[in-house]
């Protein structure tokens, strides 16, 4: 192996290296600054202002996918306990084709919620986007986040970030994967730096829900 072969081998390791501990090291501190807040029994839940919902896949037909759907229920059941005095579901409706917060506000809607304790957020594209929506545009400041143990302390930490007193609570177990433990590190990027997001008119969760819903056609 010539020289220059020996240094681009070495680099190569250097880098891999450098990357696997960045890795270890944010998945780490989020781990470790959220551990706390993280509940898995509703009766170990300070009260909160809201419950908030972030999104996941909806189906064509309109209806909620299994870990969306896994959310909305165990949201349902925090309101109803009286842990909670607001839902705020939040998601992406970037095309006219697809609407997560339209889709969990029937689901919600049908189990019985009251619409005024319904608010409807269009612009959680991801995690940091709820979050910091939740604090600007509806004033929001104590919450739930309601979410699976994969993603639940990337969505405390950042909630956390944004400026909300915000506890997790576990709706159920989907696995973690390679995925999330790379997420941790964009959240990590984002709960240090606070990107902009999609901003808006406000809409106070103290307020009416409704005020929040989309015109539909």
């Amino acid at each position: 192996m010539n020289r220059w072969a020996r240094r681009a081998r070495t680099a190569a390791v250097v880098v891999v290296a450098l990357g696997a501990g960045t890795v270890a090291t944010a998945n780490a501190v989020v781990l470790t600054r959220t551990d706390d807040r993280v509940k898995t029994d509703p009766a170990d839940l300070a009260h909160a202002q809201v419950a908030i919902v972030p999104g996941s896949l909806v189906r064509p037909d309109g209806t909620l996918g299994a870990v969306v759907s896994e959310r909305v229920d165990a949201a349902v059941a925090l309101y109803d306990a009286g842990i909670v005095d607001k839902l705020l579901l939040s998601g992406d409706n970037g095309t006219e084709q697809y609407d997560e917060p339209d889709t969990m506000r029937d689901a919600v809607l049908a189990a019985g919620v009251p619409p005024q304790d319904v608010f409807t957020d269009y612009a959680g594209f991801n995690t940091w986007h709820t979050m910091r929506r939740a604090h600007d545009v509806f004033e929001v400041s104590s919450a739930v986040v309601v979410t699976q143990d994969f993603h639940v302390a990337r969505a405390v930490d950042l909630g956390r970030a944004a400026g909300l007193d915000v506890q997790g609570f576990v709706a159920g177990d989907a696995g973690s994967g390679v995925r999330e433990v790379l997420a941790r590190v964009r959240g990590f990027g984002e709960a240090t730096l606070h990107p902009d997001v999609t901003g808006g008119p406000v809409i106070p969760i103290t307020g009416d829900g409704r005020a929040s819903w989309a015109e539909r056609p």
